[in-house]
């Protein structure tokens, strides 16, 4: 896989939305990690916010859209599927099966938060051929959640930064502006010293 590094800096917000899509398909760009990036980035101003928000937040429902329509397509096949074989298994899937049949969109609600099941909870929902209305609802309505808590640790964590920088910049000046003055100190001392003897 290229590196994605340069997408980003030149093109952020198709950078952001390509990362989530790939992260959604099962590629090693974790969604957590990609919205906390946007968070960040917002915080430095290389992007705007509404623009960067819109891209993420149509990012994961694509993302999240796509797993339910494979696992709607292959239902219980999925998986013998060689691809996504490696993301849910059957025993999983039957666990999953039962928590759908008991709790329906609260399912998706609830798992859209939890990392390692995500992936598994949109298949298993498309599997159990739950309704695309009621999908895109509980998923749209999830997403707002996890956007505004890994984009808003983004967000402050790159402003703690600019913090910082800023009091390590005038750290640097107070020192070097101490440093003049301790100089300045010394060679007087040594000046009317060398006056007196």
């Amino acid at each position: 896989m290229p590196d994605l590094s340069g997408l980003i800096e030149h093109f952020p917000y198709l950078g952001l939305f390509i990362l989530l899509i790939l992260g959604g398909i099962g590629f090693p760009f974790p969604e957590d990690t990609t919205l906390i990036l946007g968070g960040f980035l917002i915080s430095t101003h290389t992007v705007k916010p509404v623009p960067a928000l819109l891209v993420i937040y149509s990012g994961l429902l694509i993302a999240d859209f796509f797993l339910y329509f494979v696992g709607k397509k292959y239902g219980r096949m999925i998986v013998h599927h060689k691809r996504f074989r490696k993301i849910i298994s059957s025993e999983r899937l039957s666990r999953l099966e039962s928590k759908f049949n008991r709790s329906g969109a609260f399912v998706i609600l609830i798992g859209r938060h939890l990392v390692g099941l995500r992936a598994q909870i949109f298949l298993a929902a498309g599997v159990m051929r739950m309704s695309v209305l009621k999908f895109l609802m509980a998923d749209a309505i999830s997403a707002i959640f996890t956007i505004a808590i890994m984009a808003g640790s983004g967000y402050i964590g790159g402003n703690s930064l600019e913090i910082i920088k800023r009091d390590i910049t005038r750290y640097e000046h107070i020192g070097i502006l101490a440093l003049i003055i301790s100089l300045i100190i010394y060679l007087l001392f040594r000046y009317f010293k060398s006056i007196r003897e």
